[in-house]
């Protein structure tokens, strides 16, 4: 898998270590060490003041890594390895709640979001000035140049617009930027909250924080626990989207997902078929009614969007359920004791499977490829292996279109 950024790779790591240290069995005995292992004495902190914060974020970090979030804290003194047994105990689901924002990483975005840059020429027109609705402007006696007081600022950008020189620079938070439906902002201390009655999960903030501030809730350490029981049997539905995540062919994924304790893996595209040809059904039916258009209801992120934020289109989405709902439904009508684990592309799946009685858990990809480098597994050097059933073309390209 690709890295774009640094975030990924500390993430990446973080998530190898914790799945090494669970195959150790010393997940509760060594997890305490780990902000210690990322960030050594002596070492540079990356972007953070020290390496003592550095070593908090990393703690914070692998909270939700382990399925709970900051509000689980009650107490600063407890140790990670005491989430680490709790998680170890834990049955059934776990927190609703998808996304959560570690306060100690997000400390280093701007309060405000517009600065005067040295290209103020201290003009007489004085547009900023004259314009600004506060009064958060001033000049410097000796250089004439503007300055804003960050305490009476809104950041209303009006300065920005005056500015004949452009020299008020707009500074983004880059989370509140990517936020296509303004969901997440600074709460009264600073920090950054998601708004659940606003968020459709798309992965924005996760994607563009610079910090790794934002993280997912994982599911990861409670799939571990169910392949390792001989019990379970752990059923991976497999994407269409993974095709070109790893190397090797899609049939040497196969045979590493066994070779990781599935018990068995299916494909998507399987269910991609059957909404296909449900969604044709009812384009036909809507179009003969005399209805405009019909858009997907696939994503999941999409349709939340539709419903929260753009009610004019909500009626023309389509009723037909996802490729992982009718996968899900069929594996538990042929295995109804088998545990349903849906492995795709990205968080949105996870709050569609909270409302899907089919599915018991969601891993990302990135979530798998870290199980499978902790355990020493090349994908490329597996058995090839094939799928039960084997869906069309059109179903496997099914994330394409």
């Amino acid at each position: 898998m690709a890295f774009t950024n640094n975030v990924m790779i500390v993430r990446h790591k973080l998530l190898e270590n914790l799945v090494a240290l669970w195959k150790e069995d010393q997940l509760v005995e060594k997890i305490d060490r780990i902000p210690i292992e990322f960030s050594p004495r002596r070492s540079q902190a990356v972007g953070r003041c020290c390496i003592h914060k550095e070593r908090a974020v990393t703690r914070y970090k692998s909270l939700p890594l382990l399925g709970w979030d900051m509000s689980d804290e009650t107490d600063e003194l407890t140790p990670l390895s005491e989430y680490a047994k709790k998680a170890l105990e834990r049955r059934g689901k776990i927190k609703e709640n998808i996304l959560c924002v570690i306060d100690e990483a997000c400390s280093s975005c701007v309060q405000v979001n517009y600065e005067v840059s040295n290209l103020c020429r201290g003009c007489v027109a004085r547009s900023c000035y004259m314009n600004c609705p506060k009064g958060a402007v001033h000049f410097d006696k000796k250089t004439g140049q503007a300055h804003i007081d960050h305490d009476t600022c809104i950041s209303c950008g009006i300065c920005h617009k005056s500015c004949p020189y452009h020299a008020i620079v707009y500074i983004p938070v880059p989370c509140e930027e990517a936020c296509p439906v303004g969901a997440i902002s600074k709460d009264e201390s600073g920090k950054e909250h998601i708004d659940p009655e606003k968020c459709i999960l798309c992965g924005k903030c996760l994607q563009s924080c610079p910090f790794g501030a934002v993280v997912e809730m994982s599911q990861m350490v409670d799939v571990l626990k169910l392949l390792a029981d001989e019990n379970k049997k752990v059923v991976a539905m497999l994407a269409p989207a993974v095709l070109g995540q790893f190397p090797g062919t899609i049939n040497n994924l196969i045979g590493a997902l066994k070779k990781l304790g599935f018990a068995d893996v299916v494909e998507v595209a399987i269910g991609a078929d059957i909404t296909t040809r449900k969604e044709a059904a009812e384009f036909i039916e809507k179009m003969e009614n005399g209805e405009k258009m019909m858009t997907t209801s696939c994503c999941p992120a999409y349709y939340k969007a539709a419903d929260l934020h753009i009610p004019e289109i909500k009626p023309f989405v389509s009723h037909t359920r996802t490729p992982m709902y009718y996968t899900a439904e069929l594996l538990k009508q042929e295995q109804p004791e088998c545990t349903a684990v849906f492995v795709g592309p990205c968080l949105a799946k996870r709050f569609e499977a909270e409302n899907d009685p089919n599915v018991d858990y969601v891993l990302t990809f990135e979530e798998i490829g870290a199980m499978l480098v902790a355990s020493g597994i090349n994908v490329a050097d597996c058995e090839p292996q094939e799928f039960a059933k084997i869906s069309c073309a059109q179903g496997r390209r099914f994330p394409v279109s």
